[in-house]
Parts: structure tokens; C-alpha cells; sequence
């Protein structure tokens, strides 16, 4: 009997794992998606959506994507559980010290303009499309470096993603050991604190840097221009290559008005502002200073 059972549960997991995204279907998540986060869902994307919206069919004991799409779009499905979907539909890839030329010039050059010419005291970030905190992390282990030469000046950091569940990882701030290989050993011994079982081979961010970052779960595209700038640096990587120019320059638009006059955006390396009318200038490639 105990072997039926597992049977008729192998079959089950089988039969959703089969479960099939119509075009029809594929059309309407993908302009929901589209509408509701700016996030491109070409025709090329529906086998990626497909498989990885299997595991919410399962995970809700759904076996089809007609029944899915009607809870999705349910009063109920619309407060929890697209939070769910975009978890599992967004992209997140990221890196400590990712691009490390951007760190290289926040210390070589930003940070010492904006706390030398410019006076700031109080150096304050935003870490837009954070993940799973890898890229607030480094900048935290970046301005600390910083501190240690200049002990008058302090930092806060505020790192915002859509996904919550990429947002957990953040802030437990636990990662597998293989991610800071490449870390020079020296701001390992500072910054990461290895489990006390070390067959787990798991790192953590020292409480001090943890302390030191703010993580929130923001929808990019419900940004709206602010009338008084609070950052001095914010950096949007790898981010824009999801939207289309319209909502690129939309985001952008927003995130500019966060800056303060004379502070930085950072953008990912394959990412272009040409053609846009944003308040800034280049000062290296894919580095920006607001006008």
C-alpha cells in the first residue's frame, strides 16, 4: 500500500512537471508582468517562464496553468501571491566585489571628492535590484576600508529588490563559502565569521556591517521623482537590461532625483544611458555624476 501511495505521488509530481504554458497564457502573464514591473517577456522567454513558474503550480497543488493564472488574478492571488511569482520570475545573478573596477573608483575617487570636497559627513547609498546582498555587502566592506583612513566621516546603506525571497538571503546574511573565494584573506579575517561547523563550509557578515545595511522589497517601476535628493551614491546594476527604453528612462528619471547634486550613479557595464535625458554626465564608462 505504502508503495501505491508513492507511486500515485510520483505520477502527480510528474503530471505537473508536464503542465504546459499556452501561447494564450504565456501573452497575458507576460503583459501583466510587463505592465505591472516593466520587466520584457519576448516570445524567446516562454520556456524560461514555463519551467520556472512549475514550482508555485506545485508548491499551491495546482496541475494546470488556466487554474493558476485564475487564482493569480484573484483578489487573494493579486495581495500574496504574485509576490511569489515575481520571486521565482526574476533574474538574480550576483557577485561580492561584481565589476570591481566600480569599487576601485568609489575608493580611489568618489569617496574621497564627496567626503574631502564636498564635506559629507555622513555618506549615504542606495544598492537598487540588491538580490541577495552581495553587491550592499561589498559596498559595506568598501566605505569600512574607507573609514579606517578617514575615522571622521560614517555610511549608511539602503538596498531595495524586488523579490522577497532573494531579500531573506540578504538579510541573514549567510552564504556558502565557495561565494568569497575570491576575496582577498585579509577582508575575509575582517568582515566574514565562519560556522562553528565547518562541514556546512557556510560565511556570514560580521553584526557591525549587517547593522550597517537596510534591505526593503521595492517595485522599481512604482518609483516617482522626490523633490529633496538623500543619496549620494546609488547603484543600479545589471537591472536596466530587463526593461524597455521607455521604463529604463522612467527608473532612471526617479532614481536621479534621489541623488544629490555632485553625487554618483553607477549602472552594470553592459548598460547604456545614451539617447536619455537624464541630469547627468559620464566621468568613466558606466559611471555617472548627477548635474
Amino acid at each position: 500500500m505504502e508503495n501505491s501511495n508513492n507511486n500515485n505521488d510520483i505520477n502527480n509530481y510528474n503530471k505537473i512537471f508536464k503542465t504546459e504554458l499556452t501561447q494564450g497564457e504565456f501573452n497575458k502573464l507576460g503583459q501583466f508582468i510587463m505592465s505591472e514591473y516593466g520587466i520584457k517577456m519576448p516570445p524567446e522567454k516562454k520556456i524560461m517562464l514555463q519551467s520556472r513558474l512549475q514550482k508555485r503550480l506545485k508548491a499551491l497543488a495546482i496541475d494546470n496553468f488556466k487554474d493558476y493564472l485564475d487564482y493569480l488574478f484573484s483578489p487573494h492571488g493579486m495581495s500574496e501571491e504574485v509576490i511569489h511569482m515575481m520571486d521565482v520570475v526574476s533574474t538574480n545573478k550576483t557577485d561580492f566585489f561584481r565589476e570591481s573596477t566600480h569599487f576601485d573608483f568609489m575608493l580611489s575617487e568618489a569617496l574621497p571628492r564627496l567626503t574631502k570636497d564636498l564635506s559629507v559627513k555622513n555618506v549615504k547609498i542606495w544598492s537598487a535590484g540588491c538580490s541577495s546582498g552581495e553587491e550592499p555587502y561589498t559596498l559595506a566592506i568598501t566605505l569600512s576600508e574607507f573609514k579606517e583612513a578617514n575615522n571622521q566621516i560614517d555610511f549608511s546603506i539602503f538596498a531595495s529588490d524586488i523579490s522577497t525571497l532573494v531579500l531573506k538571503t540578504a538579510i541573514n546574511a549567510i552564504y556558502n563559502e565557495e561565494r568569497i573565494k575570491e576575496i582577498p584573506l585579509v577582508l575575509k579575517k575582517k568582515y566574514f565569521l565562519r560556522s562553528k561547523n565547518h562541514e556546512e563550509k557556510k560565511v556570514r557578515i560580521i553584526a557591525h556591517l549587517r547593522n550597517k545595511v537596510e534591505f526593503a522589497r521595492i517595485n522599481l517601476l512604482e518609483l516617482t521623482p522626490v523633490r529633496e535628493a538623500k543619496y549620494h551614491i546609488v547603484f543600479c546594476r545589471n537591472v536596466l537590461i530587463y526593461f524597455d527604453r521607455a521604463t529604463q528612462l522612467k527608473i532612471l528619471t526617479s532614481l536621479c532625483s534621489n541623488i544629490v547634486k555632485g553625487g554618483y550613479l553607477f549602472l552594470g557595464h553592459s548598460e547604456s544611458i545614451t539617447g536619455l535625458d537624464l541630469p547627468v554626465a559620464p566621468v568613466v564608462p558606466t559611471v555617472f555624476i548627477k548635474n
